[in-house]
């Protein structure tokens, strides 16, 4: 098959690529900054071409996608997270580009990487399938963004029944590839990675509970929907969530229960002095967003993660 992989040098998109070259796809790989050494030993095979889905025309996106059997959507931004109109631009207008190119080029399946972000708040503790609404946490303009990407995948199978949409909807997805760079989301840069390790205690809410999972798993569940050409949504998490507690013990230090109430100002004001890029969106979307039900995904797709929360969470730490 002819597979378009956009955002594939990033934390999902180079397993995506690692795991689809392994099935003599023909890969063409689309990333703003396209490796320095794309054909070096043991890379995989790909096409690279560099685009800015903030800027790229859909016209010539759809000339990238002919021919394509499936475009699989990663990219999406963290960072700067001062600038909103960025963020929105790549996020909710990148994946209305990429929805209009797939038209355009009669692509036949578009396999889009939502988030558990999509969901709306949570009730309670119990696991959400894929029918829980996917409004976003209003407080989080990440969470916003993967729910008007959503609307605008609504739309496509609204309108066309020749593509087949397909929705992968993972916790926090990580590696031990992407360690350095989700460090530098969370901790100012002027803060030795070291430090991590000499923690005494982690003041924290003693109830967060997080669905993650590892991005070779994710990359494993593309791969299963492009095979049997799957549509819909599929949660994707490892069981059991990562809970404050798994973190402070991966850190090494002692769980100091502080209330996300009182933490919120802090988080705030180190956002708004630009000491670190984490805002208060992600902290009050860690407390809303639900635990994931991935009964549709292992029965349907046969996928099963291989790692836990707190063995990916542990790979990440030691990256």
């Amino acid at each position: 098959m002819r597979i378009v992989v956009t955002g594939a040098t990033g934390n999902i998109g180079t397993a995506v690529v690692r795991r689809l070259s392994r099935d003599d796809h023909e890969l063409v790989g689309l990333a703003r900054r396209v490796p320095d050494n794309p054909g070096g030993a043991g890379s995989p095979a790909v096409t690279w071409e560099s685009v800015d889905l903030t800027r790229v025309a859909s016209a010539r996106l759809a000339d990238t996608f002919a021919g394509a059997d499936a475009v699989v959507h990663l990219a999406w931004a963290f960072q700067p997270s001062h600038d909103l109109d960025q963020l929105r631009e790549l996020g909710v207008g990148g994946t209305r580009r990429v929805v209009e190119a797939v038209q355009a080029a009669g692509v036949r399946q578009l396999v889009h990487l939502s988030s558990v972000g999509a969901y709306s708040p949570r009730e309670d503790d119990d696991p959400v399938t894929e029918s829980w609404p996917t409004m976003g946490v209003p407080t989080s303009r990440y969470s916003r963004h993967k729910a008007a990407a959503e609307r605008i995948l609504d739309t496509l199978e609204a309108m066309s029944t020749a593509t087949t949409v397909t929705r992968l909807r993972p916790g926090i997805v990580g590696q031990r590839e992407a360690g350095s760079a989700l460090l530098r989301y969370g901790v100012p840069g002027l803060v030795p990675a070291r430090v991590l390790g000499w923690l005494p205690v982690l003041p924290l809410d003693r109830r967060l509970r997080i669905p993650m999972v590892h991005a070779d798993d994710v990359a494993d569940a593309v791969a299963r929907v492009i095979d049997q050409r799957a549509g819909g949504a599929f949660n994707l998490a490892a069981d059991p969530p990562l809970t404050a507690a798994a973190i402070a013990a991966g850190l090494g230090a002692r769980l100091v229960h502080v209330p996300s109430a009182l933490l919120r100002p802090l988080v705030s004001a180190g956002w708004h002095l630009r000491l670190q890029q984490l805002d208060t969106g992600w902290l009050d979307m860690a407390f809303a967003v639900p635990l994931l039900d991935t009964t549709r995904a292992r029965t349907e797709l046969g996928w099963s993660p291989s790692r836990d929360a707190e063995a990916v969470f542990a790979e990440v730490e030691q990256g």
